[in-house]
Protein backbone atom coordinates (compact mmCIF):
# COMPACT_ATOMS: atom_id res chain seq x y z
CA UNK A 1 0.00 0.00 0.00
CA UNK A 2 1.21 3.36 -0.71
CA UNK A 3 0.29 6.63 1.21
CA UNK A 4 1.07 9.88 0.11
CA UNK A 5 2.49 12.95 2.44
CA UNK A 6 0.09 14.33 4.23
CA UNK A 7 -0.51 18.22 3.37
CA UNK A 8 1.13 21.13 6.25
CA UNK A 9 -2.75 21.53 7.95
CA UNK A 10 -2.86 18.22 10.31
CA UNK A 11 -0.41 16.18 8.47
CA UNK A 12 -0.05 12.67 9.89
CA UNK A 13 -3.67 12.62 12.39
CA UNK A 14 -6.44 11.21 11.82
CA UNK A 15 -9.59 11.63 10.14
CA UNK A 16 -11.32 14.13 12.95
CA UNK A 17 -13.88 11.54 15.00
CA UNK A 18 -13.14 8.55 13.35
CA UNK A 19 -10.01 7.64 15.36
CA UNK A 20 -8.98 6.76 18.83
CA UNK A 21 -7.53 10.05 19.76
CA UNK A 22 -8.96 12.45 17.89
CA UNK A 23 -8.83 15.68 19.54
CA UNK A 24 -5.82 14.71 21.79
CA UNK A 25 -2.67 17.11 21.52
CA UNK A 26 0.56 15.97 21.98
CA UNK A 27 3.53 18.36 22.79
CA UNK A 28 6.65 16.04 21.99
CA UNK A 29 9.89 17.23 23.49
CA UNK A 30 11.43 13.94 22.99
CA UNK A 31 14.63 12.46 20.74
CA UNK A 32 15.87 9.19 19.64
CA UNK A 33 13.45 6.54 20.62
CA UNK A 34 12.75 5.41 23.95
CA UNK A 35 10.32 8.85 23.61
CA UNK A 36 10.04 9.16 20.05
CA UNK A 37 8.36 5.32 19.82
CA UNK A 38 5.91 6.88 22.52
CA UNK A 39 4.34 9.40 20.42
CA UNK A 40 4.50 7.62 17.53
CA UNK A 41 2.34 4.79 18.83
CA UNK A 42 -0.02 7.78 20.07
CA UNK A 43 0.31 9.79 16.46
CA UNK A 44 -1.33 6.30 15.44
CA UNK A 45 -4.08 6.30 17.27
CA UNK A 46 -4.69 9.75 15.99
CA UNK A 47 -3.29 11.95 18.52
CA UNK A 48 -2.28 15.66 16.76
CA UNK A 49 1.55 15.19 17.79
CA UNK A 50 3.35 18.18 17.70
CA UNK A 51 6.95 17.76 17.73
CA UNK A 52 8.61 20.68 19.14
CA UNK A 53 12.86 20.91 17.93
CA UNK A 54 15.82 23.43 18.47
CA UNK A 55 15.58 25.67 15.28
CA UNK A 56 19.52 24.06 14.68
CA UNK A 57 19.54 21.11 13.05
CA UNK A 58 16.59 19.88 14.96
CA UNK A 59 15.96 16.52 17.34
CA UNK A 60 19.26 14.87 17.24
CA UNK A 61 17.58 11.65 15.83
CA UNK A 62 17.50 13.17 12.54
CA UNK A 63 21.03 13.52 12.23
CA UNK A 64 22.34 10.13 14.01
CA UNK A 65 23.50 7.35 11.59
CA UNK A 66 22.90 9.15 8.61
CA UNK A 67 23.38 7.60 5.33
CA UNK A 68 23.18 11.24 3.23
CA UNK A 69 24.35 14.10 3.78
CA UNK A 70 21.54 17.08 4.68
CA UNK A 71 18.68 14.96 4.80
CA UNK A 72 17.29 13.26 7.59
CA UNK A 73 18.13 9.42 8.64
CA UNK A 74 16.25 6.82 8.38
CA UNK A 75 16.25 5.87 12.41
CA UNK A 76 14.77 9.28 12.68
CA UNK A 77 12.33 8.65 9.47
CA UNK A 78 10.73 5.22 11.27
CA UNK A 79 10.41 6.53 14.71
CA UNK A 80 8.91 9.57 13.81
CA UNK A 81 5.86 9.01 11.32
CA UNK A 82 2.77 10.99 11.61
CA UNK A 83 3.58 13.76 13.43
CA UNK A 84 4.12 17.18 12.60
CA UNK A 85 7.03 19.49 13.26
CA UNK A 86 7.76 22.95 14.33
CA UNK A 87 10.79 24.67 15.83
CA UNK A 88 11.38 26.34 18.95
CA UNK A 89 14.67 28.20 21.17
CA UNK A 90 13.61 26.88 24.41
CA UNK A 91 16.76 28.30 25.72
CA UNK A 92 15.77 31.91 24.10
CA UNK A 93 13.46 33.60 26.27
CA UNK A 94 10.56 34.15 23.59
CA UNK A 95 10.57 30.58 22.44
CA UNK A 96 10.09 29.60 26.57
CA UNK A 97 7.24 31.85 26.74
CA UNK A 98 5.51 30.76 23.30
CA UNK A 99 5.48 27.05 25.08
CA UNK A 100 4.05 28.20 28.07
CA UNK A 101 1.40 29.72 26.12
CA UNK A 102 0.77 26.26 24.36
CA UNK A 103 0.93 24.63 26.95
CA UNK A 104 -2.68 25.40 28.44
CA UNK A 105 -3.96 24.32 24.99
CA UNK A 106 -2.22 20.77 25.17
CA UNK A 107 -3.37 17.22 26.52
CA UNK A 108 0.12 15.96 26.90
CA UNK A 109 3.80 16.48 27.62
CA UNK A 110 6.36 14.44 26.78
CA UNK A 111 9.98 14.26 27.32
CA UNK A 112 12.75 12.29 27.13
CA UNK A 113 15.96 14.75 27.63
CA UNK A 114 19.00 14.04 29.57
CA UNK A 115 18.15 13.61 33.70
CA UNK A 116 17.71 17.23 35.09
CA UNK A 117 17.81 19.00 31.35
CA UNK A 118 13.61 19.51 31.46
CA UNK A 119 14.05 21.29 34.51
CA UNK A 120 16.75 23.23 33.83
CA UNK A 121 14.86 24.64 30.83
CA UNK A 122 11.69 25.78 33.06
CA UNK A 123 9.37 23.09 32.09
CA UNK A 124 9.92 20.58 34.96
CA UNK A 125 6.34 18.94 36.34
CA UNK A 126 5.03 21.64 38.65
CA UNK A 127 5.90 24.51 36.40
CA UNK A 128 3.52 23.20 33.76
CA UNK A 129 1.12 21.46 35.95
CA UNK A 130 0.76 25.30 37.27
CA UNK A 131 -0.08 26.38 33.37
CA UNK A 132 -2.54 23.17 32.87
CA UNK A 133 -3.67 21.19 35.52
CA UNK A 134 -5.53 19.43 33.42
CA UNK A 135 -2.08 18.21 31.33
CA UNK A 136 -0.73 14.73 31.37
CA UNK A 137 3.34 15.40 32.01
CA UNK A 138 4.69 12.07 30.73
CA UNK A 139 8.80 11.29 31.24
CA UNK A 140 10.79 8.10 29.75
CA UNK A 141 14.67 8.40 31.80
CA UNK A 142 16.71 5.50 32.32
CA UNK A 143 16.35 4.95 35.75
CA UNK A 144 13.45 5.75 38.55
CA UNK A 145 13.36 8.01 41.10
CA UNK A 146 15.93 7.16 44.28
CA UNK A 147 17.82 4.60 42.21
CA UNK A 148 21.57 5.12 42.89
CA UNK A 149 21.54 5.81 39.03
CA UNK A 150 18.76 8.27 38.92
CA UNK A 151 20.99 10.80 37.39
CA UNK A 152 22.93 8.52 34.74
CA UNK A 153 22.47 8.59 31.39
CA UNK A 154 20.86 5.77 29.15
CA UNK A 155 20.45 4.04 26.22
CA UNK A 156 18.75 0.82 24.96
CA UNK A 157 21.49 -1.21 25.39
CA UNK A 158 22.40 0.43 29.03
CA UNK A 159 18.77 -0.58 29.94
CA UNK A 160 18.45 -4.30 28.84
CA UNK A 161 21.47 -4.20 30.86
CA UNK A 162 20.45 -3.30 34.10
CA UNK A 163 16.64 -4.32 33.74
CA UNK A 164 17.64 -8.10 33.52
CA UNK A 165 17.50 -8.80 29.81
CA UNK A 166 20.92 -9.13 28.91
CA UNK A 167 21.95 -11.54 31.52
CA UNK A 168 19.15 -13.83 29.98
CA UNK A 169 20.13 -13.41 26.31
CA UNK A 170 23.07 -15.57 24.91
CA UNK A 171 24.30 -19.31 24.97
CA UNK A 172 24.84 -20.91 28.68
CA UNK A 173 28.41 -21.01 28.47
CA UNK A 174 28.64 -17.21 26.67
CA UNK A 175 28.58 -14.03 27.50
CA UNK A 176 25.31 -11.97 28.36
CA UNK A 177 24.21 -10.41 24.49
CA UNK A 178 22.37 -8.12 23.60
CA UNK A 179 18.75 -9.33 22.26
CA UNK A 180 18.65 -7.61 18.52
CA UNK A 181 15.12 -5.74 19.05
CA UNK A 182 15.09 -2.20 20.59
CA UNK A 183 13.67 -3.49 23.45
CA UNK A 184 14.52 -0.84 26.26
CA UNK A 185 14.15 1.92 24.08
CA UNK A 186 11.05 1.31 22.28
CA UNK A 187 9.72 -1.09 25.10
CA UNK A 188 9.94 2.22 27.93
CA UNK A 189 8.47 3.67 25.23
CA UNK A 190 5.36 1.53 25.04
CA UNK A 191 4.30 1.22 28.54
CA UNK A 192 5.05 4.92 28.79
CA UNK A 193 2.19 5.26 25.88
CA UNK A 194 -0.09 3.02 28.21
CA UNK A 195 0.62 4.89 31.20
CA UNK A 196 -0.29 8.30 29.53
CA UNK A 197 -3.61 6.40 27.97
CA UNK A 198 -4.73 5.40 31.59
CA UNK A 199 -4.10 8.75 32.44
CA UNK A 200 -6.00 10.65 29.98
CA UNK A 201 -8.95 7.94 30.71
CA UNK A 202 -8.41 8.37 34.42
CA UNK A 203 -8.87 12.79 33.89
CA UNK A 204 -12.37 12.20 32.09
CA UNK A 205 -13.67 11.38 35.63
CA UNK A 206 -10.84 14.05 38.06
CA UNK A 207 -10.53 15.98 35.55
CA UNK A 208 -6.94 16.53 36.49
CA UNK A 209 -3.90 15.69 34.87
CA UNK A 210 -1.22 13.71 36.32
CA UNK A 211 2.59 12.68 35.96
CA UNK A 212 3.28 9.80 33.87
CA UNK A 213 7.27 8.36 35.00
CA UNK A 214 8.89 5.26 32.88
CA UNK A 215 12.18 4.17 33.89
CA UNK A 216 14.32 1.84 30.89
CA UNK A 217 15.28 -0.07 33.70
CA UNK A 218 11.66 -0.63 35.31
CA UNK A 219 10.27 -1.79 31.74
CA UNK A 220 13.08 -4.57 31.10
CA UNK A 221 11.89 -5.73 34.35
CA UNK A 222 8.31 -5.87 33.30
CA UNK A 223 9.66 -7.87 30.23
CA UNK A 224 11.45 -10.13 32.37
CA UNK A 225 8.94 -11.32 34.38
CA UNK A 226 8.99 -15.56 33.17
CA UNK A 227 12.58 -15.00 34.03
CA UNK A 228 11.94 -14.19 37.88
CA UNK A 229 9.90 -16.77 37.61
CA UNK A 230 12.09 -19.08 36.55
CA UNK A 231 14.59 -18.11 39.55
CA UNK A 232 11.50 -18.72 41.99
CA UNK A 233 11.15 -22.10 39.96
CA UNK A 234 15.31 -23.19 40.44
CA UNK A 235 15.95 -21.17 43.44
CA UNK A 236 18.94 -19.20 42.08
CA UNK A 237 19.00 -16.53 39.00
CA UNK A 238 17.69 -16.96 35.94
CA UNK A 239 20.41 -18.13 33.34
CA UNK A 240 21.27 -17.80 29.68
CA UNK A 241 19.52 -20.86 27.79
CA UNK A 242 20.50 -20.01 24.09
CA UNK A 243 17.30 -20.65 22.42
CA UNK A 244 15.70 -22.57 25.27
CA UNK A 245 12.63 -21.18 26.84
CA UNK A 246 14.19 -19.45 30.01
CA UNK A 247 11.96 -21.75 32.62
CA UNK A 248 13.70 -24.49 31.43
CA UNK A 249 10.95 -27.16 31.47
CA UNK A 250 10.16 -28.34 28.17
CA UNK A 251 11.21 -29.11 24.61
CA UNK A 252 12.00 -29.14 21.56
CA UNK A 253 12.47 -25.26 21.91
CA UNK A 254 15.19 -24.51 19.03
CA UNK A 255 16.01 -23.43 15.69
CA UNK A 256 17.32 -25.84 13.65
CA UNK A 257 18.84 -25.99 10.50
CA UNK A 258 17.07 -26.57 7.09
CA UNK A 259 18.18 -26.76 3.25
CA UNK A 260 20.05 -23.56 2.03
CA UNK A 261 23.06 -21.47 2.82
CA UNK A 262 21.58 -18.84 3.98
CA UNK A 263 22.44 -17.22 7.66
CA UNK A 264 18.94 -17.54 8.48
CA UNK A 265 18.19 -20.82 7.04
CA UNK A 266 16.70 -21.87 10.21
CA UNK A 267 13.34 -22.94 11.74
CA UNK A 268 12.16 -22.57 15.51
CA UNK A 269 10.33 -25.27 16.93
CA UNK A 270 8.73 -25.22 19.98
CA UNK A 271 6.20 -27.79 21.79
CA UNK A 272 4.01 -26.45 25.25
CA UNK A 273 5.06 -27.36 28.57
CA UNK A 274 1.59 -27.45 29.35
CA UNK A 275 1.16 -31.42 28.13
CA UNK A 276 2.67 -33.47 25.51
CA UNK A 277 0.08 -32.57 22.45
CA UNK A 278 2.35 -30.67 20.36
CA UNK A 279 5.36 -33.42 20.48
CA UNK A 280 2.89 -36.22 20.19
CA UNK A 281 1.91 -34.34 16.87
CA UNK A 282 5.28 -33.49 15.75
CA UNK A 283 6.34 -37.31 16.29
CA UNK A 284 3.91 -38.11 13.97
CA UNK A 285 5.21 -35.75 10.80
CA UNK A 286 8.09 -36.67 11.52
CA UNK A 287 7.03 -40.61 11.20
CA UNK A 288 8.05 -41.25 14.41
CA UNK A 289 5.29 -42.79 15.83
CA UNK A 290 7.11 -45.53 17.57
CA UNK A 291 8.32 -43.12 19.79
CA UNK A 292 5.17 -42.03 21.09
CA UNK A 293 5.75 -44.48 24.75
CA UNK A 294 9.34 -43.53 24.89
CA UNK A 295 9.98 -42.56 28.37
CA UNK A 296 12.35 -39.76 27.30
CA UNK A 297 9.95 -37.88 25.81
CA UNK A 298 6.86 -38.90 27.90
CA UNK A 299 6.45 -35.29 29.58
CA UNK A 300 7.56 -31.84 29.02
CA UNK A 301 10.54 -31.83 31.29
CA UNK A 302 11.41 -35.30 30.59
CA UNK A 303 12.00 -33.63 27.03
CA UNK A 304 14.13 -31.13 28.11
CA UNK A 305 16.12 -33.60 30.08
CA UNK A 306 16.75 -35.28 27.12
CA UNK A 307 17.14 -32.29 25.52
CA UNK A 308 20.26 -33.53 23.01
CA UNK A 309 17.63 -36.73 22.16
CA UNK A 310 14.82 -34.49 21.13
CA UNK A 311 17.26 -31.70 18.99
CA UNK A 312 18.86 -34.66 16.72
CA UNK A 313 15.20 -36.30 15.88
CA UNK A 314 13.71 -32.73 14.97
CA UNK A 315 17.29 -31.71 12.99
CA UNK A 316 17.33 -35.07 11.12
CA UNK A 317 13.88 -34.36 9.79
CA UNK A 318 14.81 -30.48 9.47
CA UNK A 319 17.74 -30.64 7.17
CA UNK A 320 16.08 -31.97 4.02
CA UNK A 321 13.39 -28.96 3.43
CA UNK A 322 13.62 -25.25 3.35
CA UNK A 323 12.33 -22.95 6.29
CA UNK A 324 9.08 -22.40 4.87
CA UNK A 325 8.10 -25.93 3.75
CA UNK A 326 9.17 -26.88 7.39
CA UNK A 327 6.78 -24.33 8.88
CA UNK A 328 3.72 -25.09 6.36
CA UNK A 329 3.87 -28.41 7.00
CA UNK A 330 4.17 -28.25 10.79
CA UNK A 331 2.07 -25.55 11.28
CA UNK A 332 -0.70 -27.18 9.61
CA UNK A 333 -0.06 -30.30 12.21
CA UNK A 334 -0.67 -28.23 14.44
CA UNK A 335 2.81 -27.69 15.98
CA UNK A 336 3.87 -24.29 16.66
CA UNK A 337 6.90 -23.69 14.75
CA UNK A 338 8.44 -20.52 12.85
CA UNK A 339 10.57 -19.86 10.03
CA UNK A 340 13.67 -17.52 10.79
CA UNK A 341 12.81 -14.34 8.74
CA UNK A 342 15.31 -11.59 8.31
CA UNK A 343 13.97 -8.20 7.85
CA UNK A 344 14.05 -8.32 4.08
CA UNK A 345 11.57 -11.10 3.80
CA UNK A 346 9.29 -9.46 5.84
CA UNK A 347 9.25 -6.24 3.67
CA UNK A 348 8.54 -8.51 1.08
CA UNK A 349 5.82 -10.53 1.96
CA UNK A 350 2.58 -9.51 0.76
CA UNK A 351 0.85 -10.85 3.45
CA UNK A 352 2.65 -8.04 5.47
CA UNK A 353 1.79 -5.29 3.11
CA UNK A 354 -1.86 -6.45 2.87
CA UNK A 355 -2.47 -5.86 6.63
CA UNK A 356 -0.14 -2.48 6.35
CA UNK A 357 2.61 -3.67 8.52
CA UNK A 358 4.73 -2.32 5.79
CA UNK A 359 3.97 0.45 4.02
CA UNK A 360 5.04 2.28 1.08
CA UNK A 361 5.48 6.27 1.53
CA UNK A 362 6.34 8.74 -0.59
CA UNK A 363 8.74 11.32 1.22
CA UNK A 364 9.41 15.56 -0.01
CA UNK A 365 13.18 15.10 0.37
CA UNK A 366 13.81 10.96 0.25
CA UNK A 367 11.03 10.21 -2.00
CA UNK A 368 9.83 6.73 -2.03
CA UNK A 369 10.69 4.45 0.78
CA UNK A 370 8.81 1.28 2.88
CA UNK A 371 8.88 1.16 6.58
CA UNK A 372 6.99 -1.11 9.49
CA UNK A 373 3.13 0.39 10.26
CA UNK A 374 1.65 -0.48 13.70
CA UNK A 375 0.72 -3.27 14.85
CA UNK A 376 -2.38 -2.27 16.36
CA UNK A 377 -5.73 -2.41 14.78
CA UNK A 378 -8.54 -0.89 15.72
CA UNK A 379 -11.39 -2.00 14.17
CA UNK A 380 -13.24 1.54 14.58
CA UNK A 381 -10.07 4.05 14.28
CA UNK A 382 -7.66 4.09 11.25
CA UNK A 383 -4.75 6.33 11.08
CA UNK A 384 -2.83 5.55 7.42
CA UNK A 385 0.93 5.92 7.87
CA UNK A 386 2.57 9.29 7.31
CA UNK A 387 5.99 9.94 6.66
CA UNK A 388 8.34 11.99 8.97
CA UNK A 389 7.73 15.54 8.55
CA UNK A 390 10.76 17.61 7.38
CA UNK A 391 12.47 20.12 10.30
CA UNK A 392 9.79 22.67 11.22
CA UNK A 393 7.58 21.89 7.95
CA UNK A 394 4.48 23.03 10.63
CA UNK A 395 5.51 26.29 11.96
CA UNK A 396 2.82 28.60 10.04
CA UNK A 397 -0.18 25.81 10.78
CA UNK A 398 0.76 25.12 14.70
CA UNK A 399 1.70 28.62 15.64
CA UNK A 400 -1.11 30.39 13.50
CA UNK A 401 -3.65 27.62 15.01
CA UNK A 402 -2.54 27.66 18.73
CA UNK A 403 -0.75 31.18 18.72
CA UNK A 404 -2.71 33.36 16.66
CA UNK A 405 0.90 34.25 15.26
CA UNK A 406 0.59 35.95 11.33
CA UNK A 407 3.46 35.37 8.57
CA UNK A 408 5.22 38.45 9.44
CA UNK A 409 5.54 37.54 12.73
CA UNK A 410 6.72 33.92 12.09
CA UNK A 411 8.82 35.65 9.62
CA UNK A 412 10.64 38.20 12.22
CA UNK A 413 10.91 35.22 14.70
CA UNK A 414 12.82 32.93 12.13
CA UNK A 415 14.95 35.74 11.06
CA UNK A 416 16.04 35.75 15.02
CA UNK A 417 16.39 32.10 15.55
CA UNK A 418 13.48 32.03 17.64
CA UNK A 419 11.65 29.38 14.98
Amino acid sequence: MTEKASGANGAGRGDGGGTALAGIRVLDLTQFEAGTSCTEALAWLGADVIKIENPDGGEQGRRSSADVSGADSWYFMVLNANKRSVTLNLKDERGAAMLRAMIPKADVLIENFAPGAIERLGFGYEAVKALNPRIVYAQVKGFGPGSAYEDFLSFDMIGQATGGAMSTTGEPDGRPLKPGPTIGDTGAGLHCAIGILGALYQRQATGRGQKVFVAMQDSMVNFSRVAFAAQLIHGRPAHRAGNQVVLGTTAPSEVYACKGNGPNDYCYVYASRAGSAHWQRLLQVIGREDLLDDPRFSSPQARRDHVADVDELIGDWMKDRTKHEAMEILGKAGVPAGAVLDTQEITDDPGMRAREMIVELDHPARGRFTMPGWPVKLSESRVPVAPAPLLGADNAAVYGDWLGLSADELSALKSERVI
